[in-house]
């Protein structure tokens, strides 16, 4: 495929790493095919770069800190505006871009790119608002206080469901704190992180403050990991991996900052509306083809509403269009390659082996190798691996309960805090469900919970930090204390 044909700037398909401020090849001659997921066919080729030229990016963003450190607040925020209004003007290739390499439908895909572009938009005035604190002296003649201060260069790892906004979410952070980042996109969607190193250098973001490394997974994040000049580590995927990370950067005590994996319960009270309830549900559980740590996994409808629930929901999941993102009218695209539908079709088979029912979900229909039909269950049961695993896959599980406080047992049964969806009216549920529910994030009648001024992130195994809000920017900094005692005057303790 030409891809670059199909943009209107062709300059943003780029096919090489970015360091220093150059387009740079691999030297050993490795590279990895990069493919549509829609048709298969390749898109192109990215190099994967040596250990070498891994330290070489490293030496560029040390270099580069000392003088991105030391501009002005207010610079480095005209700096990330710039960027941000470049992001705005070629929105339109860069959704192209992204649901070729990644599947989601066009529309999803314009919708990435301005939630990515409100990230820079917020941290660059972020930025401004990185203020320490006087603190009353208990000292005789001294001043006490804080400053803020970045804590050296980032290493950013980024998964392939949002190619795009988890890269900005991270690097416009760090940026915005005196920063430079360098970022290790997912071998399956490389192009959205180029064309944003592409746009950064035409936004006049210094050399070596942007650096987009590409090569084997395990190879760079150990090299990155184990790099004493990295302060900073924040990655996006799985939980098996975050843990590795964790614990291959212990020994250089770096800033971990980890958003991990999902297995969101959605909740219905007695009291709402099943059809609206299906909905939302449907909504939730589907988005980016349920390759969403957000995705709605595990449904628990009482008992009162669930049958009718059950029917809305098969109404509103067979109106879903399944098809190539690029087309026309398409809800759900494809998903991300084969590994994926084979997972998803055992998640399938396994519950149907333990007992649950498929509602819906003919996988015959499959428009192409890579899409798997979006798959309705009842009868689920906390021994199924779709009760147990994050399905990363449009498998919707339900199942009823009885009362309150079986929702919340049944909810909080799993190792991941990321979300949580609550849906009643009844305020006194309400409060009892957001108090009980041992999630980062509890959204309440509402599908949409994220965006830029939202502290984004989970609790038990889902993840460590926050990403986006006011303390998003808190991942890269460093709280300096100082105390300023009068000349002259006896030190003491």
């Amino acid at each position: 495929m030409n891809l670059s044909s199909k943009l209107s700037d062709p300059r943003l398909y780029r096919q090489h790493a970015y360091v220093d401020g150059k387009w740079i090849h691999g030297e050993g001659g490795r590279e990895e095919a990069v493919f549509d997921p829609a048709t298969g066919d390749a898109l192109g080729y990215i190099p994967w770069l040596e250990p070498h030229q891994i330290r070489a990016a490293v030496d560029a963003a040390d270099a580069a800190f000392v003088h991105w450190r030391a501009l002005r607040a207010d610079e480095r925020c005209e700096r990330l505006l710039a960027w941000y209004d470049l992001l705005q003007a070629n929105r339109e290739d860069l959704a192209i871009l992204m649901t070729l390499e990644q599947g989601k439908p066009l529309p999803d895909a314009r919708g990435e790119v301005e939630y990515g572009a409100s990230f820079v938009r917020w941290f660059a005035e972020e930025g401004k608002r990185t203020f320490g604190e006087t603190i009353p002296s208990h000292i005789p003649n001294a001043a006490l206080g804080t400053l803020k201060e970045p804590v050296g260069i980032a290493a950013l790892i980024t998964p392939w469901n949002f190619p795009l906004a988890m890269i900005t979410r991270k690097a416009a952070a760090a940026m915005a704190a005196g920063c430079p980042v360098i970022v290790k996109p997912a071998g399956e969607t490389p192009f959205s992180a180029l064309a944003l190193a592409e746009l950064a250098e035409r936004a006049g973001i210094p050399a070596g403050v942007f650096n987009v490394v590409l090569g084997e997974p395990a190879e760079v994040s150990q090299l990155l990991c184990a790099e004493p000049r990295v302060k900073a580590l924040s990655f996006t995927g799985s939980t098996r991996v975050g843990r590795l990370l964790l614990e291959q950067c212990a020994n250089t005590v770096k800033r971990v900052s980890l958003e991990l994996g999902g297995d969101a319960p959605f909740i219905v009270g007695p009291d709402m509306d099943p059809r609206e309830a299906a909905f939302a549900a449907v909504t939730a559980k589907f988005q980016t083809s349920g390759q969403d740590c957000l995705a709605a996994d595990r449904i628990l409808v009482h008992e009162s509403i669930h049958d009718e629930f059950v029917v809305h929901f098969a109404e509103r999941m067979a109106a879903l269009t399944v098809g190539n993102g690029m087309e026309s009218e398409v809800d759900m695209g494809p998903l991300i390659h084969a590994q994926a539908v084979g997972k998803a079709a055992g998640i399938v088979d396994d519950a149907i082996s333990k007992g649950a029912t498929l509602v819906a979900g003919d996988q015959s229909q499959a428009p192409g190798e890579n899409f798997f039909m979006p798959v309705l269950l009842t009868g689920l049961t906390r021994d199924m691996r779709l009760w147990q695993e994050e399905s990363f896959a449009p498998i919707a599980g339900v199942m009823a309960y009885a009362d309150d406080d079986e929702a919340i047992a049944l909810a909080n049964d799993t190792q991941y805090g990321l979300a949580a969806y609550v849906y009643t009216h009844d305020i006194r549920r309400i409060w009892k469900l957001l108090r009980a529910l041992e999630f980062g994030m509890v959204s309440v009648n509402s599908v949409k919970m994220t965006g830029p001024p939202v502290p984004f992130g989970g609790v038990k195994q889902s993840g460590l930090g926050r990403e986006g809000g006011i303390t998003g920017i808190d991942e890269y900094l460093e709280t300096k204390y100082y105390c300023l005692g009068a000349l002259g005057s006896v030190s003491g303790s």
